[in-house]
Formats: structure tokens, C-alpha cells, sequence
């Protein structure tokens, strides 16, 4: 399974970078991943609705239609550690080509990302910047591979 990871806008702080490339680096281990940052300029007039549609088109080109979509949302499934490593197998098991992680900007996706998407999940009721999450994602994702392949990062 190719597991890709879609975000807006360059990480800024050099402290989450460094996290997140110590994860992708651990993560090729268990599966191909791909950490693309999709920059996308905002007139700083613009109004939610374009922002979202501007955000909405720079995600569509690097989609394709046999993705599987899953937002990151704070509304989307919650999930503990175990129960994310149970999901991602089924998808193993299923065979699934690609899965594609999106993480939006500030007001969340369009209508149009939403309706390509395959569900969303949350990693937490709390809200973290746009930033974090993505450190904290990674971190998750290479959680739920040590726990499918027994290993003993996770401790419970």
C-alpha cells in the first residue's frame, strides 16, 4: 500500500520538520510514503469560500481517481492507537492501492474535496495548528505499523 500524506503550505518551524523526517524515514520501512507539501498563495482579501476553492484545486492535482481519500478533521472518527492500526489494516487487506491523507488549511476543504473523500477521521476533539498536526500524524501512522507488525514501540 502507498500511503501518501497531502498538506497546505510549507511546515515554517525547523523543530517540526526535524520530527516529521525522523518519522518518514522510520515509516519506509512498513510501506511507501510520500510527504508532499502543496504550496498554494491566498490574496490576503480573500474570503473563506476561495481560500477553500484555491486549496481545493492545488489538492485535486495530485489526486488520482483510483486514491483512496481521507480527510483529517476534527469532526472526522476518533480513533486510540490500537483501533487506527486495526483500520489501516483492513485497508492493507483490502488491497488497496493508495491511500492519501489531506490535511486542509484554516477553514477546513471544499465541498468539491469533501464529496472525493472516503471519510474523514480526528485525532483528537482538541484543535492543534495546521503545523503540529502534521508531526503528530506521522507519529500515528508509524504507531499503527509497529502495532500491526508487533514490535514494541506502542506500549499499552
Amino acid at each position: 500500500m502507498h500511503v501518501k500524506f497531502i498538506v497546505v503550505g510549507k511546515t515554517s518551524f525547523p523543530y517540526l520538520r526535524e520530527g516529521i523526517d525522523i518519522y518518514l524515514k522510520r515509516l519506509v520501512h512498513y510501506t511507501k510514503v510520500d510527504y508532499i507539501e502543496i504550496p498554494v498563495k491566498i490574496p490576503k482579501s480573500a474570503k473563506e469560500k476561495d481560500v477553500k476553492q484555491l486549496e481545493s484545486k492545488a489538492f485535486l492535482k495530485h489526486l488520482s481517481a483510483s486514491d483512496t481519500i481521507i480527510l483529517l478533521d476534527e469532526r472526522g472518527k476518533k480513533f486510540n492507537s490500537i483501533s487506527f492500526s486495526k483500520w489501516l489494516e483492513k485497508f492493507m487487506l483490502n488491497s488497496t492501492k493508495s491511500i492519501v491523507f489531506l490535511v486542509g488549511g484554516p477553514y477546513g476543504f471544499s465541498d468539491e474535496v469533501i464529496k472525493r473523500s472516503s471519510q474523514k477521521i480526528s485525532l483528537s476533539e482538541m484543535t492543534f495548528s495546521h503545523q503540529m498536526i502534521r508531526l503528530f500524524f506521522v507519529e500515528q501512522l508509524y504507531r499503527g505499523f509497529t502495532i500491526l507488525k508487533g514490535e514494541p514501540y506502542h506500549h499499552e
